[in-house]
């Protein structure tokens, strides 16, 4: 034991001071410790803190940032350290999009075989009937050839995607072949699914359906009040390939964020952004599917896109799960825009919950959509149930007039119109949802 009495004074005050200082430390710490925990607010910045900082896999966007930003926060949120590696990290799920586009000449070929096959089985006699009176088999190679440009739509969208995302092709075929080592195959419907998207929302041959759907919401929007220095923030999640974002956009006085989960919308959408020249794409959309067809001419035509270059510095696109990719924008939008999405959800009541957070007070919140849920959602509830929900969460529906369709429920301010979605303009069928519109305002 040193005796202190024969110890410098200056150590010795050296000693005190380090130890007051630990102490200060500890209290401190322990001061924050004890308001994390008793205090909301606290808690709330805290979390929100730590999460921004700590490069979860799918990473917080920030409150301001801009298409080149949020370029940057993607790929960062791609890296394979970031998370847990397995099939929800958004790296795989990129991969795995890349595989279904990159491999979609195979998923092709498939269906030609398969109707090669079942046309086979038909009697010869009645073989000999159909060649006199359609030469069947011409239409089949004339089908597989068709295909063909297809499948080269697909491959370009892939190699965009490599250099959009900075995947190394050495990555993807070492991925394509692990997949195809546990024999997994390609999803062919999200891949066919994308790429008709591009009729829907960027062709001639969704002109019709995208004014009976977008028309609606582009004029409300127009009613509010805003400036080009002031511009109003706007956020639609599931956007799909984005047309009404940008059309909002081209409105003026907003500032536009659309939001995007499936990696195969993705991979399309960036690839249709990259496209300088109006109609510089075609491809044949109705050939994998023949039912529904007046003409075979029809089912053979092709479709150009776009019919409107994109631009994609006019808005942000969010790639990642609307319900967690925006944990720190609270309250920092004036608009929400849902459309055909919030059927989409696992957990509706956190869409719903979402929405209300991510709105300033007063915002507004803009569906249009049908009530068609998916597989294994949480809930499944009836129109008049959303609407009871949404009123405790927090929100006043308006009232609207009848421009945007009939009343659905008498007493609740919601109406309801046929919407086509989806829909070959020259087909037999007739796809169409009794879609939803209503305006709500937050509390």
């Amino acid at each position: 034991m040193v005796d202190s009495q024969v110890l410098p004074t200056s150590i010795i005050e050296m000693v005190y001071s380090a130890r007051r200082q630990v102490l200060l430390i500890l209290a401190c710490v322990a001061w924050i410790e004890f308001a994390i925990h008793f205090s909301p607010q606290i808690e709330k910045f805290a979390h929100d803190t730590l999460a921004y900082r700590s490069g979860v896999s799918e990473d917080i966007v920030p409150v301001t940032y801009g298409p080149e930003d949020e370029h940057s926060r993607l790929l960062q949120t791609l890296e394979r350290s970031n998370g847990k590696w397995d099939s929800s990290h958004p790296r795989h799920r990129l991969l795995t999009a890349l595989y279904g586009f990159t491999k979609y000449k195979d998923g092709s070929q498939s269906d030609i075989n398969r109707w090669k096959d079942l046309y086979k089985k038909v009697p010869k006699r009645q073989k000999l009937l159909l060649e006199s009176a359609v030469d069947y088999p011409r239409k089949l190679e004339s089908i597989s050839r068709l295909l063909d440009v297809n499948v080269e739509l697909a491959s370009s969208i892939a190699d965009y995607g490599l250099r959009f995302y900075n995947i190394s092709q050495i990555e993807l075929d070492e991925f394509i072949k692990e997949a195809e080592a546990q024999g997994k195959r390609i999803d062919k419907t999200s891949v066919t699914q994308g790429m008709k998207h591009f009729v829907r929302d960027w062709a001639e041959d969704g002109h019709e359906e995208r004014l009976k759907t977008f028309q609606c919401i582009l004029n409300s929007l127009e009613q509010e009040v805003r400036t080009i220095d002031a511009p109003l923030r706007v956020l639609l999640p599931g956007a799909g390939l984005g047309r009404l974002a940008h059309e909002i956009a081209n409105l003026g006085g907003f500032k536009v964020t659309m939001n995007e989960w499936s990696a195969y919308m993705n991979l399309a959408y960036r690839f249709l952004a990259s496209r300088p020249e109006q109609n510089s794409v075609s491809f044949h959309p109705y050939t994998d599917w023949w039912s529904h067809h007046a003409t075979t001419a029809d089912l053979k035509r092709s479709v150009t896109f776009p019919d409107q270059v994109a631009d994609a510095s006019s808005v942000v696109h969010v790639e990642g799960d609307f319900t967690t990719v925006f944990s720190g924008s609270t309250g920092q939008y004036d608009i929400i825009v849902t459309l055909f999405f919030i059927d989409t959800a696992r957990n509706l009541v956190s869409y719903i919950e979402n929405i209300h957070r991510l709105l300033r007070p007063g915002g507004r919140w803009i569906n249009l959509g049908p009530l068609m849920y998916g597989t294994g959602p949480f809930v499944q509830l009836s129109l008049d149930e959303i609407v009871a929900l949404s009123t405790r969460v927090g929100f006043k529906f308006r009232e609207t007039n009848a421009d945007f369709g009939e009343v659905t429920v008498p007493g609740l301010e919601v109406r309801g119109s046929e919407i086509a979605y989806g829909r070959n303009p020259r087909g037999l069928n007739k796809n169409a949802f009794q879609a939803q519109y209503w305006e709500a305002v937050k509390l």
